[in-house]
Formats: structure tokens, C-alpha cells, sequence
């Protein structure tokens, strides 16, 4: 389990973490400044709304579900792409994260201002976020430091995971030692 915050690192939710923005979610980080603080997408939460019904130019262009991603619970009326370059190549209207992790270096944000024709053919996944995760500097340390997130490797699947619905057990299960066990945790801790 990896102790800093970095871009490309996740976060994962802690059981007891019972915020419904943030249960059980899975959060890529996409910019870090411990100054600045911290921002990042819930890799985790489809929507109902079709890419097609808000940003139909980009619907063929969108790895399944073709669903707005929930990204988090800040400015939701705007929208954030992420996407996955099948080379080292940098096409126009991409910008790769500011990451040295191999497992997200072939990820950047797509300027969904651009004609998605530009990066038709250049990109190889992408999927449509409305809104973010925000955090002000010092307030995600806290967080971490009061249980309630794992920060954790990515890896290459995670941001374009099939199946979302099981991508916070998937991380949590293929982590060293005890944190494996939490995968198993029930919903409602409860019943336990």
C-alpha cells in the first residue's frame, strides 16, 4: 500500500466511510499540490444519462457503458474526459497526466471542447465524467489520516473497468496482507 498522494495513485473508500458521495468509490488522482490541494474522478459511479443525450459528438468515441461517469460531488454540471493513448504519441486535444506511474502514463484529460474527429483513431479508451473531486490543501491528509481512504497503485484497467460495479473489491482484493480481507466486508457492516 502506497503512503503518499500522487497523481495517478488511487483512493479507496474505507468501510467506514459512509459519505454517499464517496461510498466504496474508487478515485483516480488526477492533479496533486500540497498547496494547491487535490483533484481527482470516481472511477466507479455510471449514471443513467447516455453520453449520447449531453455530448453526442463523443458517443462513438466512449469505452462501455456509454454513460456519464458520476466523477464527484463538485461543479457536476461540467464534464471531464479521461482517455488512453494506444502509443507514447501526444495527438492534439490530449494531455497526458503528470504522472511517472507506468500503469496510467498512456492517460491524459481530453479537451471536449476539440472535434472529437481530431482524436478519432488516436485514442484507444475514453470515458465522460460529470463533475469532480476536490480536495483543499491538507484536507485529503486529514481524511487519510482519520481511516477513511486507502491510497493504493493503479493499475491499467482500472479508469476503463468492464464491469464498475465490482471495481472497489477488485482493487481492494489484489492488495498485499490484510487489506485483501476488506474486500470482503459487507455492505452493511452490520451484518457482519
Amino acid at each position: 500500500m502506497a503512503e503518499a498522494i500522487y497523481v495517478g495513485g488511487l483512493l479507496v473508500a474505507t468501510p467506514k466511510l459512509d459519505d454517499p458521495n464517496f461510498r466504496r468509490s474508487v478515485i483516480l488522482i488526477l492533479e496533486h499540490d500540497i498547496e494547491g490541494g487535490t483533484l481527482g474522478v470516481v472511477l466507479n459511479r455510471p449514471s443513467d444519462i447516455s453520453v449520447t443525450q449531453v455530448l453526442p459528438t463523443w458517443d462513438s468515441l466512449v469505452t462501455g457503458p456509454p454513460v456519464l461517469f458520476q466523477g464527484g460531488p463538485v461543479q457536476t454540471d461540467s464534464a471531464l474526459a479521461l482517455a488512453a493513448v494506444p502509443s507514447g504519441q501526444e495527438p492534439l486535444g490530449w494531455r497526458r497526466l503528470h504522472t511517472g506511474t507506468a500503469a496510467v502514463s498512456r492517460l491524459g484529460t481530453v479537451d471536449l471542447d476539440a472535434p472529437p474527429e481530431i482524436l478519432a483513431g488516436e485514442i484507444a479508451q475514453m470515458r465522460i465524467f460529470a463533475g469532480y473531486a476536490g480536495w483543499t490543501a491538507g484536507q485529503l491528509e486529514a481524511e487519510i489520516g482519520e481511516g477513511a481512504w486507502y491510497v493504493v497503485d493503479a493499475e491499467a484497467g482500472d479508469t476503463f473497468h468492464d464491469d464498475p460495479g465490482t471495481l472497489w473489491r477488485a482493487v481492494l482484493r489484489r492488495q498485499p496482507g490484510e487489506l485483501a480481507y476488506v474486500a470482503t466486508c459487507p455492505d452493511d457492516p452490520s451484518m457482519n
